[in-house]
């Protein structure tokens, strides 16, 4: 029998697989433009800054397994920007075309409403990224844009398409 699917807040234990998902992504992947992922030590760096704003940080675990994880940061560090975060979602190999990434979203969306944010954007690498774009469209988020041929990666130019979804109230009220 398989274990249940669970969401919840990382924990420093979580970061030897953490760093080795967000490794296979930046050398496989084009959902990050990082070309190789950082260490361990900069990856808990990564996580202590975005837990230190009060965003949340979450992985997806089946028994002892890692098979995800997915935060919020700050859009933007002006101030201005404050109520607005931008989201990543990486997974495990393994894990792709389970449902993790949608669970993970939905879990992600529906903790920085809790936090007050009222906007989240997604800047999804390449625009042949047909599976993170299904994700968000099936958790709300519109296409608002692309930035056409801005990363270099794989011996190949990559677009950004930009998504956004409101938080709670979004823009209809002060935060």
């Amino acid at each position: 029998m398989t274990s249940p699917l669970l969401i919840r807040p990382s924990t420093p234990a979580d970061l030897p697989a953490i760093t080795t998902i967000y490794d296979w992504n930046a050398r496989h992947g084009t959902g990050t433009f990082e070309l190789v992922g950082p260490d361990q030590a900069e990856m808990a760096r990564r996580r202590e800054d975005v837990l230190g704003k009060g965003l949340p940080w979450l992985v997806a675990r089946r028994g002892d397994e890692v098979l995800g994880y997915a935060y919020a940061n700050a859009f933007r560090a002006r101030e201005a920007w404050r109520h607005t975060v931008e989201d990543s979602i990486y997974l495990a190999p393994a894990a792709r075309r389970q449902g993790v990434g949608r669970l993970l979203l939905a879990e992600l969306v529906a903790a920085c409403t809790a936090a007050g944010a009222r906007q989240m954007l997604a800047v999804i690498g390449d625009s042949d990224n047909h599976g993170s774009i299904g994700v968000h469209r099936a958790c709300g988020f519109e296409r608002i844009g692309v930035m056409k041929s801005v990363g270099w990666k794989f011996e190949r130019w990559l677009d950004c398409v930009i998504m956004q979804r409101d938080l709670g109230a979004g823009d209809r009220s002060a935060p």
